[in-house]
């Protein structure tokens, strides 16, 4: 095999009143325990006897033992900001509420009755939206229909009506095809297996129709299971299956990426059950893979001369590269996979071990002794498959890398019939919002079209001022005079667009050398802070070879206190006006401004936003590449800051165990020796940030969750909402305000498209449906409040929408409310002047995770252990920190174009201190 490409609560009618400055903090109060994780599924697993073999072709490692919807809920109350604290059990109970409500109770508008009393719940929908043009567009799901068939689950396998027996033991034998090079002349011994097929259970497609026809709430997981076997029965035996996609040479031109990888082309392919009954999403794809060559050829893209031992940087590269491919032995006569999990630090002609006979030798003395062979590359590290415990070292040039070359079973046997056609959907076209600027401006509005709009005649909504700057140009190909050139450009677009920008720079213009960027950095705070000043605005000119970004940020915001704000030497070359535009938008919102707000906003006409404090969340969990499992995960989370405008947010970030999706820090408490129960997370401190910002504590929460698959949804809801709970009870004795808990899905496979490319009153530039296209109805869960938005102008390829799937709403919104929401703020993105793909809080939420991983991260890390993998104790444990940015950062928008900061608080409690 080839590795895997790369890679209803309703609200207090009553709201606070403004305070006087300083602004009020909420009182701190009790904590409270952690909720329960989400319920999974069980299933049936049936298995077989299987017979041994020795003789791996393979330095055998020491002989050490491994070490081993949600119902109406009574008002909140009212919150007065001189309650008391609570006390522990008071938080406790009210997590405890929030489980049962979130586990046990019936939708308000439900009668559905539950198969499960234990099942999740997720809020039924509250109808259909009406808000738009109405249109048509065509969706990648197919029609399936079904026959009626006794399908019977087996240990094993599924068959379309019962066997001729309950339970039946087989012994099946076959020949050896692993026998030992040294054995050959022998005649070949058979292996013996025990075969149980045993009835498991009996998948009924009655439950499925009931279920399609919103007659029954649970989804029957096991029948749709079953069903979707079936349909990848045929495929998986042509193609090479990756998760839930099928590649091969057949399906298109293979395409070279080189450093002997290449591509092949193949689709995705998943049954879904929707509103039209089932579905077939199906979708082109295309997947990287390594050529079939031996692993020292490999090697040799990234070193020539095999002949000398690798620097530990190629080492590491390849390391990183080769940490998951399934390789072949190529000196016995059969095959024998292994799975790499790294490469040794010694060369082969000094890695030694200790054999099944405690004879310590080398891995080249082993290929000798015991196969006849003297490797050739002595000086290469081994390959290393197996667990750290238990090492097995593979030389390099004995490993090849893997290549691979009407249904009756769907049709006939199991009455599976799908469409031939794209499905076709109603659809709705939502109108673009008004946006406000400043009334100096020629346009003090604009009505977006095409979802994008420019600045010309416009002026900033709220201009930032810009005193202390100064520029440092790193690009060695650039004319003399183009920075000095391009400062002025940008300082003269700033000002025009409502800014006010200092013309002259603090300290004079000047280039460094790209290899001594941080010794240029420190060189420039050195002599602004000799006047006696602070840089409000260093403009960074980036070399012209990429990979200095990353250091730069963080040697500025973690180091030096420095808001930045590079510039690519390409773009600055050109001295392109709509370039010093897009520019000026960024730095404004890094030194406090805004850009643009909603109309509706401003005029308090945002139904659930604007008629009582409202605080929108966005989340996002980001992961490390494959093969950097020492590399923490990374939680962002972003709360809007004003109110009723909602453009400005803050942030917080935290860093957790790899590969942990529920997010840790959302809210945390210890116990201090002396000031006793102690309150933190992210979502706490959020809440204070917003009291202190607006003079107002939210009166309610809208929280935007991004990267949360389907089979996630229950685990995240369930910590997740008690965290929130949790952190609103431990501010203030009974505040508990209504929240709306929506993921977000960009990374889904339904694409929808213009039911007729010619007309241009339904398609945009680029011959995709237009921004605002929104879809409920047909490909959308039966009975569950989810959408398909199209908020954003196609630029190439196909657009994909964003899936909005709501899992909690104490707020009620009705369809058209949310829907009409998401959209408009996705018109608020501060970095450009263009409606975006994905609700903006969850998108900066996404840029503050990644901003964060430059700082944890340099260019050259490899992350991975040597091989075998660790436990969750061990990963815990492994957790890098993540720096503290200086003040003067935290209260600019040095990171997404809007406020953000680091909390110090988390990583001390990761480090085990608060």
């Amino acid at each position: 095999m080839s590795r895997r490409g790369g890679g209803g609560r309703r609200p207090d009618s009553r709201r606070d009143q403004p305070t006087q400055a300083p602004a009020p903090s909420f009182q701190r109060g009790g904590g409270g325990a952690a909720g329960p994780r989400g319920r999974g599924r069980q299933g049936q697993r049936g298995g077989a006897g299987r017979g041994s073999h020795s003789g791996s072709g393979a330095a055998p490692s020491s002989p050490h033992t491994a070490s081993t919807s949600t119902a109406p809920a009574p008002s909140s109350p009212s919150v007065s900001a001189s309650a008391s604290a609570p006390s522990s059990s008071s938080v406790s109970t009210l997590v405890e509420e929030t489980e049962q409500k979130l586990t046990l109770a019936a939708p308000a508008a439900a009668t559905l009755p539950p198969s499960s009393s234990q099942a999740m719940r997720f809020p039924v929908r509250p109808g259909f939206g009406t808000v738009g043009k109405k249109c048509v567009v065509r969706a990648n799901h197919f029609m399936v229909q079904l026959a009626e068939r006794d399908i019977h689950h087996y240990d094993s396998i599924y068959t379309a009506g019962p066997l001729p027996f309950e339970s039946k033991e087989f012994i099946i034998k076959l020949p050896d095809s692993d026998p030992r090079p040294s054995s050959s002349t022998r005649p070949r011994r058979e292996r013996q297996f025990r075969v149980v097929i045993r009835l498991a259970s009996k998948p009924d497609l009655y439950t499925l129709q009931q279920f399609l026809l919103r007659r029954h709430f649970e989804a029957p997981y096991e029948v749709i299971q079953v069903l979707d076997v079936v349909l990848r029965a045929a495929p998986s035996e042509k193609h090479t299956v990756v998760g839930r996609s099928f590649f091969s040479t057949d399906l298109g031109p293979v395409g070279q990426l080189g450093d002997g990888v290449e591509y092949w082309r193949g689709y995705f392919q998943s049954l879904r059950p929707t509103q039209m009954g089932l579905s077939l999403n199906i979708d082109v794809s295309a997947r990287s893979f390594y050529e079939p060559i031996l692993v020292t050829e490999f090697v040799q893209y990234y070193c020539r001369d095999l002949s000398r031992p690798l620097s530990d940087q190629v080492r590491l590269k390849v390391k990183k590269a080769l940490k998951g491919i399934k390789v072949v032995l190529t000196h016995m006569e059969y095959n024998k996979s292994y799975k790499i999990t790294g490469i040794s630090s010694e060369p082969m002609s000094r890695l030694m071990f200790t054999d099944d006979n405690a004879t310590r030798l080398s891995v080249v003395q082993y290929f000798r002794q015991r196969y006849n062979i003297g490797l050739q590359f002595t000086s290469l590290p081994a390959l290393v498959a197996g667990s750290e415990a238990r090492p097995i070292y593979l030389p390099m040039e004995m490993a090849r890398t893997n290549a691979y070359n009407e249904d009756t079973l769907v049709n006939k046997e199991f009455g599976i019939q799908v469409a031939d056609g794209l499905t076709s959907v109603d659809a709705r076209i939502l109108p673009a919002p008004m946006l406000k600027y400043h009334e100096t401006g020629r346009e003090a509005s604009v009505n977006p079209g095409f979802g994008q709009w420019n600045m010309i005649n416009k002026k900033m909504f709220n201009g930032g001022r810009v005193e202390v700057w100064t520029c440092v140009n790193f690009s060695t190909r650039l004319n003399r005079d183009v920075p000095f050139q391009f400062c002025q450009g940008l300082v003269d677009m700033c000002n025009s667009k409502g800014m006010v920008f200092n013309p002259r720079p603090v300290i004079p213009i000047s280039s460094s050398n790209p290899n001594q960027i941080e010794k240029a950095l420190v060189d420039v705070h050195n002599r602004t802070a000799q006047q006696g000043k602070q840089l409000q605005m260093l403009i960074i000119i980036l070399p012209d070879v990429s990979g200095s970004y990353g250091r730069i940020k963080r040697v500025c915001e973690t180091e030096l206190g420095i808001v930045s704000q590079c510039c690519q030497p390409r773009q600055a070359s050109r001295l392109n006006m709509q370039y010093f535009e897009n520019v000026a938008l960024k730095i404004n919102v890094k030194v406090g401004g805004r850009n643009t707000v909603l109309v509706d906003a401003v005029q308090k006409r945002i139904p659930l936003v604007t008629d009582r404090p409202t605080i929108i969340f966005g989340a996002d969990v980001t992961h490390p590449q494959p093969g950097e499992d020492s590399s923490p995960s990374i939680a962002a989370v972003v709360a809007s800051m004003d109110w009723p405008e909602v453009t400005k947010y803050r942030g917080l970030v935290s860093a957790q165990a790899h590969h942990e999706e529920i997010i840790q820090d959302l809210y945390k408490s210890t116990q201090d020796p002396q000031r006793g129960l102690v309150h933190g997370g992210m979502i706490r401190e959020l809440l204070i940030a917003f009291r202190r910002s607006t003079n107002f504590k939210p009166h309610r929460i809208i929280f935007y969750r991004d990267g949360v698959s389907e089979g996630q949804f229950s685990q995240v809801l369930l910590h997740e909402m008690n965290a929130i709970r949790q952190a609103c009870a431990s501010l203030e004795e009974g505040y508990a305000p209504p929240v709306t808990f929506v993921v977000v899905q960009k990374r889904h496979h339904t694409r929808l498209f213009p039911a007729d490319h010619n007309r241009r009153d339904l398609t945009d530039r680029s011959g995709n449906i237009l921004p605002g296209t929104v879809v409920d109805t047909h490909i959308c869960h039966p009975t569950e409040f989810d959408f398909y938005l199209n908020s954003h102008a196609g630029i190439q390829g196909t657009s994909r929408p964003t899936h909005y799937h709501v899992l909690y709403d104490e707020n009620r919104f009705t369809a058209d409310g949310l829907q009409v929401l998401t959209n408009n703020l996705c018109y608020t993105y501060a970095r450009c002047t263009r409606s975006v793909s994905i609700v903006p809080p969850a998108y900066y939420a996404h840029l503050a995770a990644f901003r964060a991983r430059y700082y944890i991260e340099d260019e050259t890390s490899a992350g991975g252990s040597t091989g075998g993998s660790r436990s969750t104790a061990e990963r815990s444990l492994a957790i890098r920190p993540l720096p503290v940015i200086k003040d003067n950062v935290k209260d600019r928008g040095a990171l997404f174009g809007q406020y953000c900061y680091f909390g110090s608080s988390f990583r001390l409690e990761i480090n085990g201190r608060n």
